[in-house]
């Protein structure tokens, strides 16, 4: 009898394979790849393997389904039935199709998406709670779905260097109309009242988050937004996955910094941890002031930061408004990532800088206030028009003219060079407009400081001159005597 058994389940599992294409991927080691009905009573244990019974309240995995076919609507069947109901349901949502033909199997398709529409607003719903099995299977079918090897990149199809991402067009997944409804059965799932995290964690668990993370790097801005409000919605309600979700976008960014400087996600990612920064309680843990200064800071170093700059510059205002003290490691950090020759760079900066100053204190200000101006002086007399203009404009902020003003004894040695020079060679009218306005600032406020100023430029300038006079008569002098040697000489 035993043989029998076995030959026929073999037999079943062979009939089986013929249509494997349509099938639902397995989900690992569950039970839903076994028969239910198949019972093998061992001798060693005789009690074990009996069938459970019919009123059990414990729905059973049902068999693997082997073809896409509709099912009852939940609300017309008895509650009793519905959790079953629930699964099978699931499993029809685990069939993956072909998306880049759009006639293919598209009743099929339709099912699937008319299911997964059904199963979004039964739990949105909450007309009956879900057991942990089928949570467990529902989790399941979300990762089938939206765990997958994300297409190559736009600039790596060609083989070609990187483009701009700025100028690139967006990519658009086919798959998106299915994809849509399963992250938003998952953002249902985690924000319901009804699901318990001491339940859920057990399914959305360390390994399912660093695969939720991996995603961020699609090129579709519709997932990465989705996976934005999931993964904040599952960091706000999972208190205990709340330090590895910080370590692993940690990593991701040291990855991005140090190695690709390529992620889609980056804008998105910094979205997450503006909010988290902003609920940091005080004093702040060294664990946060170490990600400011290993990570947040470093992402101003890779190229396409204007992708997330605003992003970037949200999470660092953050930190120096919760901490004061921190505003000198910030403002010493951008000096160190400062451009040297990318000019739209140096603007994005040259903004963020002004934000990072106004909620600056005087006592940290003096700390770093020496190498801050010698970089503005250079950014003063800058060829690019838009660095000058937006350096001048500093000086339209009025908490930064008061810190200006109070360490005037320090500062305006250091620009006021910078500025005179603006004054008699700058090309532009509006740098040169925006600079006669400072120099009177300065005047008005400090005269003495203002002609001692003048005075030691005037000195500069007049040694500058004699040097150039010097060398100018060493040079004659050698043409001179080369001329009386009768010696050919090459002059520059």
């Amino acid at each position: 009898m035993f043989k029998k058994i076995i030959k026929g389940s073999r037999k079943h599992s062979k009939s089986d394979s013929t249509d494997a294409s349509s099938r639902p991927p397995r989900s690992g080691n569950t039970g839903s790849d076994l028969n239910p009905n198949l019972v093998v009573n061992h001798a060693s244990r005789p009690g074990q393997g009996a069938p459970p019974s019919t009123n059990s309240s414990s729905p059973m995995v049902p068999p693997p389904m082997s073809a896409v076919e509709p099912l009852p609507l939940l609300r017309d069947t008895p509650v009793s039935e519905r959790q079953n109901l629930f699964m099978r349901k699931l499993q029809i949502c685990c069939f993956l199709f072909d998306f880049t033909d759009v006639l293919k199997s598209a009743r099929e398709k339709e099912i699937k998406r008319q299911t997964l529409l059904e199963l979004v607003d039964y739990i949105q719903s909450g007309s009956g709670k879900i057991t942990e099995i089928c949570q467990e299977e529902m989790i399941k079918m979300v990762g089938i779905n939206i765990f997958r090897s994300l297409p190559p990149a736009s600039h790596e199809n060609t083989g070609q260097g990187a483009s701009d991402p700025e100028e690139e067009e967006p990519y658009l997944d086919p798959t998106w109309p299915h994809l849509q409804i399963v992250y938003e059965l998952l953002l249902r799932y985690v924000v319901s009242s009804d699901t318990d995290t001491k339940v859920a964690k057990k399914y959305i668990d360390h390994s399912f988050i660093l695969k939720l993370l991996d995603l961020f790097d699609s090129e579709d801005p519709r997932e990465r937004e989705f996976l934005k409000t999931i993964l904040h919605r599952i960091y706000g309600k999972f208190m205990v996955h709340r330090p590895f979700i910080r370590k692993a976008i940690n990593n991701i960014f040291y990855r991005f910094i140090y190695e690709t400087e390529r992620h889609s996600g980056t804008g998105e990612l910094l979205e997450i941890l503006g909010s988290i920064i902003n609920g940091f309680a005080l004093p702040m843990k060294e664990e946060h002031k170490l990600f400011l200064v290993r990570a947040l800071i470093p992402l101003h170093k890779p190229k396409p930061i204007a992708m997330y700059h605003q992003q970037l510059s949200y999470c660092i205002i953050q930190f120096v408004e919760k901490d004061y003290k921190l505003a000198d490691t910030v403002i010493r950090g951008l000096l160190k990532y400062w451009p040297l020759t990318n000019c739209q760079k140096e603007v994005l900066f040259l903004g963020e800088l002004e934000e990072v100053l106004e909620a600056t204190q005087s006592a940290e200000f003096q700390r770093c206030m020496v190498p801050l101006f010698r970089q503005i002086a250079r950014c003063l007399n800058s060829l690019h028009f838009q660095v000058a203009e937006r350096a001048l404009f500093l000086w339209n902020n009025e908490h930064i003219v008061n810190l200006i003003a109070l360490n005037r004894q320090v500062i305006l040695p250091i620009i006021f060079e910078a500025l005179e020079r603006n004054i008699h060679g700058h090309w532009n009218q509006a740098v040169h407009g925006l600079t006669m306005n400072v120099r009177k600032m300065f005047m008005e406020m400090d005269a003495d400081l203002f002609d001692e100023c003048q005075r030691e430029f005037a000195e500069k300038e007049a040694r500058a001159q004699e040097v150039e006079e010097q060398r100018e008569m060493t040079w004659k002098k050698l043409a001179d005597v080369a001329a009386e040697r009768g010696d050919n000489m090459v002059t520059v």
